[in-house]
């Protein structure tokens, strides 16, 4: 997939905060999301030592859910571990992963922060900006703002608030399990978000796209077709 080249990613973390506070201005919060084809997840398995990792993109045929291309890139983790700046860690090896597939997307679910994101830009929010696709965060914590618990019947959810905004949602996903938290990523809207996450699951708390993400990030999916891409240093 091509990938818009938005800065250099030799930054130190005050640079990446304050382009994430410059970049934030340029996510959709308007869907443009139609009836997708093809919709994807990424995710990012880090190893032990937590410098290197492996980054896979699933993407399945809707309304099926069928894993049809996946693909991984290995790597090192250059950016430090700081709460807030994943992106800065982690993009460079979900792009190297995008290089690899042959299927462009219509829909991304990325386990990580859309707008949900102390500067309104997360991971979610990043690579639909550089890949200019729609993307909807759905974290499996929450990083900022309160919330009240929601029902525990699945479909219900609970607003996070922060700074008096709305920024995302606790969705429940399964019943007497914890939400999943949903939030904007790029080009949708928060009810787009919630309807297509809500879509995306199949009796799992994780939706579909993620789920499969991270099981093929750790190497414990046997997808129909998987790009190794080379690995990035």
């Amino acid at each position: 997939m091509k990938a818009k080249q938005l800065h250099t990613w030799q930054l130190s973390s005050t640079q990446a905060s304050e382009l994430q506070r410059q970049l934030a201005a340029q996510v959709s919060r308007n869907s443009q999301v139609t009836v997708p084809h093809f919709i994807a997840g990424v995710d990012i398995a880090a190893g032990k030592a937590g410098e290197m990792a492996t980054g896979a993109i699933v993407v399945l045929s809707y309304p099926e859910l069928k894993v049809v291309e996946t693909s991984i890139a290995r790597g090192r983790l250059e950016f430090p571990y700081i709460p807030g700046l994943l992106s800065f860690r982690e993009l460079p090896l979900t792009l190297a992963a995008g290089e690899g597939l042959s299927i462009t997307p219509d829909l991304i679910l990325v386990d990580g922060q859309g707008i949900a994101h102390p500067r309104r830009f997360g991971l979610a929010s990043h690579l639909g900006l550089i890949w200019d696709i729609p993307t909807i965060g759905c974290a499996k914590s929450k990083l900022c703002g309160s919330n009240e618990v929601p029902s525990d019947e699945p479909g219900y959810y609970a607003e996070i608030i922060d700074g008096g905004e709305t920024i995302g949602v606790a969705l429940r996903t399964r019943a007497e399990t914890k939400p999943v938290y949903v939030s904007i990523g790029h080009k949708v809207d928060l009810e787009t978000a919630i309807y297509w996450v809500l879509k995306c699951c199949r009796g799992y708390r994780l939706p579909e796209p993620t789920r499969l993400a991270h099981l093929a990030a750790g190497g414990n999916l046997k997808p129909e077709r998987t790009t190794l891409t080379p690995t990035v240093s």
